[in-house]
């Protein structure tokens, strides 16, 4: 895809990120909402595990003998469970204004000494008021529990879910933490409602901040990749020198002389001189002076308004382009594949396929169409039709060595998800194919090491690692895959950090590094840094989506601190 890199490269595999810290032999967790999603597929319906709602008050509904009364001849201790019995009775007969009154009468005759009985009081009386929907006054008793129990499950909880009613998101979330990490992570209401309130923190953050964020231009090597993806992209293109007839336009690039007066090819000059910072101001000279190269100018600004973060500069260019039925065909197609892309960044699937299929009936012979399409559909797991699309790629082009691997990358993930151990040793042999046939094609071999390590094949695996940095030895991501490898393979925790640092020295823009090292080092106990690591990763965000998903993981790390601070909890660590 094309909104800012191509999907397998920004990553790696076309599994989402959360999933990728997961590949470590002791989870890598990406805070507690992908916590969460691993222990919900480790420990589904896990005996003596509560799954359900926690709306009950605690003690017998029935009076004990010897607390059934509040009579004179009873200690204060036994008059308090008494009333707290008889409000118990009113609670599940769904009287809850008598139920209060009752648990009232507990509260005031307990003795303070009674910690745990009086805690207890208060936790009734919470649930009662959370059954009237009085949210402020659940908050207050569950603190009294709290402050009197730090450690009190249900205290917590049900001032969690309060909170979260009152839209205090950030106490919300320590207060869920402290249970997750109290439960060892084994009840899914409370990670559900982690997860839920982690990302809607995350959304908020980015939505502020990402707006007001100081445009940053990618790494050299990024950007390359970037426009590596097209093949069928006249601006990505080498400039011509002489003139050519109009119909070469589409297989050689633009038809000038490099020496022309014009803001346009300026812009490619600086281009090929990796002079990247200056292409959207040359590209603005060109269509602000109506020049002959309008069209290109735009399409080109706007590839670099996207590299850069910038959708709402993209989206007018690319609007015109698209609308210009007297422009290059291939340029107008690359527009569609470019917002189409853009569209799927900003999470509307149904208007990224209009564009790509309405670049497919503009331009029915166009490969890019079909290999971004292709990755289109792998993200909305519809893996039949990414085949499909990349069958037509390469008939189109059948050295699109690109295509080639990820087409069996997605024959590899169909055959996985359906549990067909045949069917994944036959895409495991179609690897083999590509990468003989392709053997110039690193993301053949970072796909295939993808696969090698979901079969558990790991040496294999670190061996294609090493092919990739043969190719692209600037390349840092795979840096960081090959440290995630050797975290699973041999629990090297020093030697992984060490390829991941790595990746890091190679480009210090590589988002993908921080949140990374960030993961690992949460789940370290670091969690300082782990928050400076996820701040540098939200400085490089290049949607506000992904800016989102880094504040949920910053959020999760500053919420384990406060944790750690406020009850001394501290989760597993490796």
């Amino acid at each position: 895809m094309a909104a800012s890199k191509p999907v397998e490269s920004q990553s790696g595999s076309g599994f989402p990120r959360w999933q990728l810290a997961l590949l470590v032999g002791t989870p890598i967790v990406l805070g507690v909402g992908a916590v969460y999603l691993w222990k919900r597929n480790k420990t589904k319906d896990t005996p003596g595990k509560s799954n359900g709602e926690r709306t009950t008050p605690e003690g017998s509904a029935n009076p004990v003998q010897g607390q059934g009364s509040s009579g004179p001849g009873l200690g204060p201790l036994d008059r308090a469970q008494g009333a707290k019995n008889k409000g118990n009775k009113y609670f599940k007969a769904g009287k809850y204004e008598q139920a209060i009154q009752c648990y009232t009468e507990a509260i005031g005759l307990c003795p303070r000494d009674n910690q745990t009985d009086l805690s207890t009081f208060y936790q009734n009386r919470a649930a009662a008021y959370e059954q009237q929907m009085k949210w402020t006054e659940v908050v207050q008793d569950c603190t009294q529990a709290v402050v009197i129990n730090p450690r009190y499950i249900k205290a917590l909880f049900r001032r969690a879910k309060a909170l979260e009613r009152l839209d205090n998101k950030k106490e919300c979330l320590e207060d869920v933490t402290a249970v997750c990490i109290l439960e060892a992570f084994q009840n899914q209401q409370s990670m559900l409602l982690a997860d839920k309130v982690l990302k809607l923190l995350g959304k908020e953050k980015a939505k502020d901040q990402y707006k007001n964020r100081d445009p940053l231009m990618p790494s050299p090597q990024f950007i390359k990749s970037y426009f590596g993806s097209f093949t069928d992209d006249i601006i990505s293109q080498p400039l011509q020198k002489g003139e050519k007839k109009d119909e070469d336009k589409d297989n050689e690039g633009e038809v000038a002389e490099v020496t022309e007066s014009s803001g346009y090819l300026k812009a490619k000059q600086y281009m090929e001189e990796e002079n990247y910072d200056k292409i959207i101001s040359e590209c603005t000279k060109e269509v602000e002076s109506g020049g002959k190269y309008t069209a290109e100018a735009l399409l080109l600004r706007a590839t670099f308004y996207l590299l850069i973060g910038n959708a709402t500069g993209a989206q007018p260019d690319l609007d015109r382009v698209i609308n210009m039925e007297d422009a290059n065909v291939k340029l107008r197609a690359n527009a569609l594949i470019k917002r189409g892309s853009m569209y799927m960044q900003q999470q509307q699937p149904m208007m990224s396929t209009q564009d790509f299929n309405m670049a497919a009936e503009i331009d029915t012979r166009n490969a890019d169409v079909y290999h971004h399409r292709g990755q289109l559909k792998i993200l909305l797991d519809q893996v039949e039709e990414a085949v499909r699309d990349f069958d037509e790629c390469i008939l189109l082009r059948p050295d699109s060595a690109l295509a080639q691997a990820q087409k069996g990358f997605a024959l590899y993930r169909q055959a996985y998800t359906g549990n067909s151990q045949s069917q994944v040793q036959t895409a495991m042999d179609g690897f083999e194919d590509i990468i003989r046939r392709f053997p110039k094609c690193a993301e053949g071999y970072a796909l295939y090491a993808q696969a090698l390590t979901d079969q558990q094949q790991f040496g294999k695996a670190d061996q294609m690692y090493n092919k990739c940095i043969d190719l692209e030895p600037d390349n840092a991501t795979t840096y960081v895959h090959k440290g995630l490898l050797q975290l699973q393979w041999k629990q090297d925790l020093d030697l992984g950090l060490d390829l991941i640092s790595k990746a890091i020295e190679i480009d210090n823009k590589c988002d993908f590094a921080y949140e990374t090292m960030g993961t690992i080092e949460v789940q370290r106990g670091n969690l300082e840094k782990a928050i400076d690591m996820f701040n540098k990763a939200i400085n490089l965000a290049k949607s506000e989506m992904e800016m989102a998903h880094l504040y949920s993981l910053c959020d999760a790390a500053y919420a384990q601190t406060e944790v750690a601070r406020k009850y001394g909890l501290k989760p597993p660590t490796l």
